[in-house]
C-alpha cells in the first residue's frame, strides 16, 4: 500500500531553502534540534565549553512550558547568565523556530544589545520530532541530533531533520551495545539519505568536547569570517 501523503506529495519543509542573508558583521546563528533526549542541550553545554576562551558567544533556548534547558545551562555555568535566555513555546516547539519566529528574534535582539559585541548564536529548539526544522530567517546553518537510544532505524527513517540539516550529529554512540544498535547500519543509512551532506558520530561521555561538531562549528565561523573580511568588515571583536 503506498503511503498517505499530505496533498498528493511529500513535504520536507527544509529542502533546499534559501540561506537567511546574514548582515555583515552580525554574530553566526546555529540551531541546534532534535528530539527530546537526544542530547542538544549537553551538546550545547559542550560547545560553550570549548569556545567561551576564544569568542563572544551567547545561547538562546526553546522550551515548551519551562526554561528548564536554559536553567541547565545557568546552572553548569556554562556561560555568565546574562548570555542565556528563552523562549518559552507553549505546546507546539516547532512553531516558535519554523513558522512564528517573532519571539525568538526578538530574544536575539536583546543578547545582541545585552552583550556587544558577539561572534556566535546557539539557537537549540525545543524537543521534538525527526520534522522539526529552523526558518531560513532564524538561523544560518542547522545542526539536528539524534541519538542511538532510538534504534538504528531512525536514520532511515529520513525527515527533514535528519535528511537536510547541514550537519546530522548521531549521539549517544557508547549506548549502542545496549540498546543493540548497529552503528554501521546507522552510518549506511544516514550516507545514503543524506546524499554527501556531512553527518558524525559522537558521545559526550567519551569525548566531552564533541569534538568533530566543535570542528564544524569553527569551519561555519572561519567562512563567516572571510565573507565579512571580503566585504571590509570584522565578525564580533
Amino acid at each position: 500500500m503506498p503511503p498517505h501523503l499530505i496533498d498528493g506529495e511529500p513535504h520536507d519543509h527544509g529542502h533546499d531553502r534559501p540561506k537567511r542573508e546574514r548582515t555583515p558583521g552580525e554574530p553566526v546563528r546555529i540551531g541546534i534540534g532534535g528530539p527530546v533526549g537526544s542530547g542538544k542541550t549537553a551538546l550545547t553545554a559542550a560547545l560553550c565549553r570549548q569556545l567561551r576562551g576564544e569568542l563572544s558567544l551567547a545561547v538562546l533556548t526553546n522550551d515548551i512550558y519551562t526554561t528548564e534547558d536554559a536553567d541547565f545551562l545557568r546552572r553548569h555555568a556554562v556561560l555568565p547568565d546574562e548570555r542565556i535566555t528563552a523562549v518559552q513555546t507553549g505546546g507546539c516547539p516547532h512553531t516558535a523556530i519554523r513558522d512564528d519566529i517573532t519571539a525568538n528574534l526578538d530574544a536575539i535582539d536583546d543578547l545582541i544589545e545585552a552583550n556587544p559585541p558577539l561572534d556566535l548564536i546557539l539557537v537549540e529548539s525545543g524537543g521534538d520530532n525527526l520534522t522539526a526544522t529552523f526558518s531560513s530567517g532564524l538561523i544560518d546553518a542547522q545542526i539536528f541530533v539524534v541519538d542511538v537510544a532510538g534504534g538504528d532505524k531512525v536514520p532511515r527513517k529520513g525527515g527533514p531533520g535528519v535528511t537536510y540539516s547541514d550537519l546530522l550529529v548521531i549521539n549517544k554512540t557508547d549506548l549502542a551495545p545496549m540498546v543493540g544498535a548497529d552503528l554501521a547500519v546507522m552510518d549506511r543509512d544516514s550516507a545514503k539519505v543524506r546524499e554527501g551532506r556531512p553527518f558524525v558520530f559522537t558521545s559526550l561521555t567519551q569525548d566531552p568536547a564533541a569534538t568533530p561538531v566543535l570542528s564544524w562549528v569553527r569551519e561555519q565561523l572561519r567562512a563567516a569570517a572571510e565573507q565579512d573580511a571580503a566585504a571590509g568588515t570584522t565578525v564580533g571583536h
